[in-house]
């Protein structure tokens, strides 16, 4: 059950994500437009991403177990941390420049 409730974690990730990228476009925040779009495309491109790895890393997770092997490490969590920083530098920087 652990397995699927952190798939079920990511997928909440990436809703979150794509709600994110759409705000930022949506909302028209006072923000310089063209890294105010930058950020809106890597949350909705991160959003897009993020399920398919989740169900990939079910799949080697689920796997793991039924053979009795060490679960497997995933790339999820340093792309995803990596791209929302990323994202966060654009939303300052668009903050702080005319």
């Amino acid at each position: 059950m652990a397995n699927e409730r952190t798939f079920l974690a990511w997928v909440r990730t990436a809703l979150a994500l794509v709600a994110g990228g759409v705000a930022l476009e949506a909302l028209g925040l006072p923000l310089q437009p063209d890294l105010r779009l930058a950020a809106s495309l890597l949350c909705l491109g991160l959003g897009v991403l993020v399920p398919p790895l989740a169900w990939l890393a079910w799949g080697r997770a689920e796997r793991a177990m039924r053979d009795g092997r060490p679960l497997p490490g995933t790339l999820l969590a340093p792309v995803l941390g990596a791209g929302v920083a990323v994202v966060a530098a654009l939303v300052v920087l668009a903050t702080l420049l005319p």
